[in-house]
């Protein structure tokens, strides 16, 4: 399957809304401290006050002492960002995005879009980094035949069109 193909096919791995999110505490006592934010999330304190600041964490309720609150929701929408992050998205736009979600459901499409645009980012990165695999896995195919053959280092007889191409050797 070409990456176009992949492209236009429907995401394999959704989920249905009515999953299990696995939360720590059920919704209603899911008042959580930046603290244990942090170390259910893996991210740092620094940098959830700094999501909050530049407004992709906006409105984290706070205790009546200023503390911040976070809810189950907050934690879904973390889990979401990490994924975003992982994308490569820029962080402006996963702001861009936060803001469409905040202004509601007539941002759909521009949410859509958006999502659709990093989606495409990624099917061309895996691609990318498969063919890298691809070069790899022949190169080790070689050196291990070497090795079993021949322990003194040679030049292989046979290549691989695609690795001659890009790595010279």
């Amino acid at each position: 399957m070409t990456v176009v193909q992949v492209a236009k096919s429907k995401p394999s791995n959704t989920t249905s809304c009515a999953d299990d999110d696995g939360h720590l505490r059920p919704d209603g006592q899911d008042q959580y401290t930046i603290s244990e934010v942090a170390a259910f999330t893996g991210l740092s304190a620094h940098t959830l006050r700094w999501y909050e600041r530049i407004g992709l964490m906006p409105h984290v309720d706070r205790s009546h002492t200023g503390q911040r609150r976070f809810t189950n929701r907050d934690l879904d929408w973390l889990a979401f960002v990490g994924k975003l992050r992982l994308t490569g998205m820029p962080v402006a736009d996963m702001v861009r995005y936060a803001e469409l979600v905040r202004s509601g459901h007539h941002t759909f499409p521009d949410r859509q879009a958006l999502l659709e645009s990093t989606r495409l980012d990624v099917l061309q990165r895996i691609a990318e980094l498969q063919d890298a695999l691809t070069v790899l896995d022949f190169k080790i195919s070689t050196y291990a035949c070497s090795t079993v053959q021949d322990p003194a280092p040679r030049t292989p007889a046979v290549r691989h069109p695609a690795a001659q191409e890009r790595t010279g050797a």
